[in-house]
């Protein structure tokens, strides 16, 4: 994978990059939007703890693949408000400490989901060769 980071444009706001070329050849994951909700169907409190659970999701449906964080290529995230996105980004930031090529990003402020304790939604796309 190669970042993509025109000098001529402002860098990113925060951990993630432009850009993302995908080799040809690359496999392929894309997961649904998850939810912050566990296994038990429970649901924690705050944006904080949904986001952690969203990536935990989206790690285990990588693993599937034989895949990680550091094979995201995009990270796309809804918050249902504007006070939850530095705890969404704090989430973020975590998940892909380890991780040197960041992914592409984006983050939407939503009206809500399916269920008013929803407050956060993450889905991502990864390859690997």
């Amino acid at each position: 994978m190669r970042i993509l980071a025109p000098a001529h444009i402002r860098p990113p706001f925060a951990r993630y990059a432009h850009g993302v070329e995908v080799p040809p050849g690359a496999r392929l994951v894309v997961t649904s939007g998850q939810l912050g909700i566990a296994a038990d169907d429970t649901v924690p409190e705050g944006a904080a703890a949904q986001a952690a659970l969203c990536f935990a999701n989206c790690a285990a449906i990588l693993a599937e693949a034989g895949m990680g964080p550091a094979d995201v290529i995009r990270i796309n995230a809804f918050v249902t408000d504007r006070s939850h996105m530095a705890a969404y980004m704090a989430a973020r930031d975590r998940w892909l400490s380890g991780v040197t090529r960041l992914p592409a990003s984006t983050l939407v402020i939503v009206s809500g989901f399916t269920r008013a304790e929803f407050l956060v939604e993450v889905e991502v796309t990864a390859a690997a060769v």
